[in-house]
């Protein structure tokens, strides 16, 4: 920084200079352990204490017997993980389907594994509400400095991306009839999604991918380039005419039913043998390889599909926002692959992302009779197989939304009320929040019930469950993967007495510094004491998103309070601010605020938004 500028920045300050000289030299040791200047500064030269003279030698030989009061460290410290707090969010309809936006606290009970818990925290939201908050914590905490435009501080609502839509199209499972009616529907339903909404598009076959805009623009461009893409060789009907489902069936169950079936369609569309003992053998020789061939085909297009959900769960639960992944897919299913399957689920369900799937195939009837192609009219028991395999298909799709508190759309050719209900956000909801008591580290599912006190006749969707924390190797794991959960965020909680603020000054046209500051009531927080001093530990992390929600950057900043008395009565009356800056540039940015503290095991998470022109 230029000696200009720092002396504007000495010269907005509205604490006396010696003062200012003082709180320097106090904290100079902490300034020089940290990449992050943290300083306490009492709002009034009344508050402020006497300049101190620098230590001595003897005095600095006691500094290891007599610990400062207050100090910063890079390591992680210890907290206690006995507590954790959940949440669930619930949405209340009536008996039209509309959301219901005027209940209170008191109406609402909440049951883990059948247990009545403590509501700590009732929140109700609607679309806009978040930004609304940061725009207005914008307006009134953040500043500019005397260098910069006073204009440029201006919050933008859609520097506030509130809600993170992944589509996901199955191109590889997709028929391209299907596709085009899909497409259709989404160019219509992209045109409608809100300012504060990011959508981005996948593809399960990796190809056409575009990660998360509001540029109506891209998203046009990439739905256009949407093709079928199946890993499956092979063009028109095999013989025998085997689906990946009756292979399975065939190769991986043993299944008499469909290896007859099979047999007696070789035995149809094979060249006639001299005999009928070869054409059995002929029969099944071909049965047995063509369901290898469609078994292996068919688990690659699964396994594929798979992981490209498991890679979007896991770029959504990292989002500062609603997450709401939309699969658009005729379904498959996955044999073998039970374990993968359920991981996404559990993956989905410990991240707050809900999966909504819309059953690309519309209004349909069993393939046998909507398949034109099929040379050779199926048999009755053929029916029944491919019957069972379309319904299969759809279980998979069901199942992803109801495990993860989605809308599973299906058996409709209305396309644009079904992207409207799989990705749509409801008017008003609810944000309820409990510490479970006794809560073991064993990751086993704890079913979750929100439930309306009686007079109430009204449906609820809520949450289904959460999953109980593992044991780490140390505590500081446990901490540590907690404060990473609230940073990517997007939930407020105030549980620590933490103000946001933040300032910027534009250093050039092309460069800008971001300044965010926590500032902290010191006197209500929780401490223990030790050896006659008041100790906590406080771990702060300012987190930087562009626009379109996408991490930049964060630090960590962790300070290790070891309070007298009298430090903590008259002298911290004011609390204290910790101070992060990061480089950007110009443009619109989402501030993320999480601080922790040790001992009362609380935590404020906070939203802001910047603007800087």
């Amino acid at each position: 920084m230029s000696s200009s500028l720092q002396g504007k920045r000495h010269a907005s300050r509205s604490c006396p200079e010696d003062l200012f000289f003082f709180a320097r030299g106090f904290f100079l040791c902490c300034w020089l352990l940290s990449q992050v200047w943290f300083f306490a500064v009492p709002t009034s030269a009344q508050d402020a204490p006497p300049p101190a003279p620098a230590p001595n030698a003897t005095q600095q030989s006691e500094i290891g017997q007599n610990p400062p009061e207050l100090a910063s460290h890079d390591e992680p410290t210890t907290f206690k993980v006995n507590v954790k707090l959940v949440l669930v969010r619930a949405v209340v309809r009536d008996a039209q389907g509309h959301a219901v936006g005027n209940l209170h606290k008191e109406d609402f009970q909440l049951f883990d594994k059948g247990k009545p818990q403590v509501i700590t925290q009732f929140e109700l939201e609607k679309p806009g509400t978040l930004a609304a908050k940061a725009r207005q914590k914008s307006d009134e905490n953040s500043s500019v400095e005397p260098s910069s435009e006073p204009a440029a501080n201006t919050a933008n609502p859609s520097a506030v991306p509130e809600r993170f839509i992944a589509y996901v199209f199955d191109d590889v499972h997709l028929q391209s009839g299907d596709l085009m009616q899909v497409r259709a529907a989404a160019e219509r339903h992209f045109a409608a999604l809100r300012p504060t909404d990011r959508a981005a598009i996948f593809t399960t076959s990796g190809v056409n991918n575009l990660d998360f805009t509001d540029d109506r623009a891209q998203l046009h461009e990439s739905l256009l380039r949407l093709r079928t893409r199946p890993i499956a060789g092979g063009f028109g009907q095999q013989c025998p005419d085997i689906s990946y489902y009756q292979a399975d069936l065939i190769a991986n169950k043993n299944d008499p039913q469909a290896t007859q079936v099979a047999i007696q369609d070789a035995l149809t569309c094979l060249p006639p043998p001299p005999n009928r003992n070869m054409a059995l053998a002929m029969a099944a020789e071909a049965v047995n390889s063509t369901s290898q061939q469609v078994l292996s085909e068919g688990d690659q297009e699964s396994r594929v599909s798979l992981s490209v959900l498991k890679d979007v769960v896991r770029n959504l639960s990292r989002k500062p926002g609603q997450r709401s992944l939309v699969l658009v897919s005729p379904g498959f299913i996955t044999p073998q692959l039970e374990y993968d399957f359920a991981d996404i689920i559990d993956h989905a369900v410990r991240s707050q992302v809900v999966i909504g799937a819309l059953d690309a195939r519309g209004l349909y009837v069993p393939s046998p009779f909507a398949d034109a192609s099929r040379s050779r009219p199926p048999s009755g028991e053929k029916i029944l197989i491919d019957t069972a395999a379309d319904s299969a298909q759809a279980d998979l799709l069901a199942t992803l939304a109801d495990g993860t508190g989605g809308v599973f759309f299906h058996n409709s050719n209305d396309l644009d009320e079904g992207f409207r209900r799989v990705a749509d956000t409801p008017e008003y909801s609810y944000v309820l929040a409990f510490s479970p008591q006794n809560l073991k580290l064993d990751g086993s599912f704890h079913g979750l019930k929100v439930t309306l006190k009686p007079p109430h006749k009204l449906n609820v969707q809520a949450r289904r469950g959460y999953y109980a924390p593992k044991n780490f190797a140390s505590p500081d794991e446990q901490a540590k993967q907690e404060i990473e959960d609230a940073t990517f965020s997007q939930e407020e909680l105030h549980n620590l007495p933490v103000n946001l603020h933040t300032q910027f000054f534009k250093a050039s046209e092309e460069n800008a510094q971001l300044v965010v500051l926590a500032h902290v009531d010191v006197k209500h927080l929780h401490f223990r004491k030790v050896d006659g001093r008041n100790d906590n530990v406080l771990t702060c992390v300012s987190a930087v998103f562009n626009r379109n929600g996408s991490f930049l950057q964060a630090t960590q900043k962790i300070v290790t309070l070891h309070l007298k008395d009298e430090t903590l009565e008259r002298k911290l009356t004011s609390g204290l601010t910790l101070k992060t800056s990061f480089d950007v540039k110009p443009g619109s940015y989402l501030v993320r605020l999480v601080v922790r503290d040790a001992e009362g095991q609380s935590m404020t998470a906070e939203n802001g938004t910047v603007e800087i022109r």
